[in-house]
């Protein structure tokens, strides 16, 4: 059975770093994607940032320039390095992982390409 553990979350102030870090387990596929969303109180959840096997990246525009997804295969770890923080990034961080997929599927943003989540991790920046 597939679980993703999350962590690294905080409080922070506004302009600050916070890398979120991801333990994938159970898990034998070659190709599959992960992702990073986030789901702030009264509204819907977000994708943030989404990577594949081959690491290539794609990035929800409010994100861009500010926040690297990352992942280290052989430790099935997935990484979200968070640099510039704003008060609007307040909220609750998730992980999510694909079944497999065709080789060269392209990352994506979209929940519905997502078969496995973690409980999240709250992220809080101050202004």
């Amino acid at each position: 059975q597939v679980q993703l553990v999350e962590s690294g979350g905080g409080s922070v102030q506004a302009g600050g770093s916070l890398r979120l870090s991801c333990a994938a387990s159970g898990y034998g596929a070659t190709h599959y994607l992960m992702g990073w969303f986030r789901q702030a109180p009264g509204k819907q959840r977000e994708g943030v940032a989404s990577i594949d096997y081959n690491s290539r990246t794609i990035y929800a525009d409010p994100v861009k320039g500010r926040f690297t997804i990352s992942k280290d295969n052989p430790k099935n770890t997935l990484y979200l390095q968070m640099n510039s923080l704003k008060p609007e990034d307040t909220a609750m961080y998730y992980c999510a992982a694909s079944r497999p997929v065709l080789a060269g599927t392209y990352p994506s943003l979209e929940s519905g390409r997502y078969n496995y989540w973690g409980q999240g991790t709250q992220v809080t920046v101050s202004p």
